[in-house]
């Protein structure tokens, strides 16, 4: 896989939009950033165009003269890697020390709590087919 573009703060606010809806003009993505940023439209449009140019993002152009600009980076695989940076930046990749302060720190739902067992006893099952 290509390596991931490098997204700042303010261009993640610009992908979550378009994760959410795609695709979308820059007037839509405008309006719904307006309403909860205090940005600029020329703000927004040089951070889209930023994201254009990292290859995060991409457009085309409908039937009329509108841009439609859509994501080419999943929400799925940017979490996927900036988790693993986070883990690496904090825990040196070790993944228990985080998990373990997390269950601590964090009140859990009984719902919560069966798809993490879930999870973990899917793992043990790999773990044994494997070993």
């Amino acid at each position: 896989m290509k390596e991931l573009p490098k997204i700042s703060e303010a261009e993640l606010e610009i992908m979550k939009v378009l994760w959410g809806k795609s695709p979308q003009t820059a007037n839509e993505i405008i309006e719904k950033l307006e309403s909860t940023t205090d940005w600029k439209p020329k703000t927004i449009r040089t951070l889209i165009n930023r994201l254009v140019q990292k290859e995060a993002v991409s457009c085309e152009k409908d039937k009329g003269r509108l841009y439609m600009y859509y994501p080419l980076v999943s929400q799925e695989c940017y979490l996927q890697v900036e988790t693993k940076s986070l883990l690496k930046r904090f825990y040196g990749a070790a993944f228990k020390p985080l998990l373990v302060n997390f269950l601590k720190e964090e009140k859990l739902s009984s719902e919560d709590i069966n798809e993490l067992k879930s999870i973990l006893d899917e793992k043990i099952e790999e773990n044994q087919r494997e070993g």
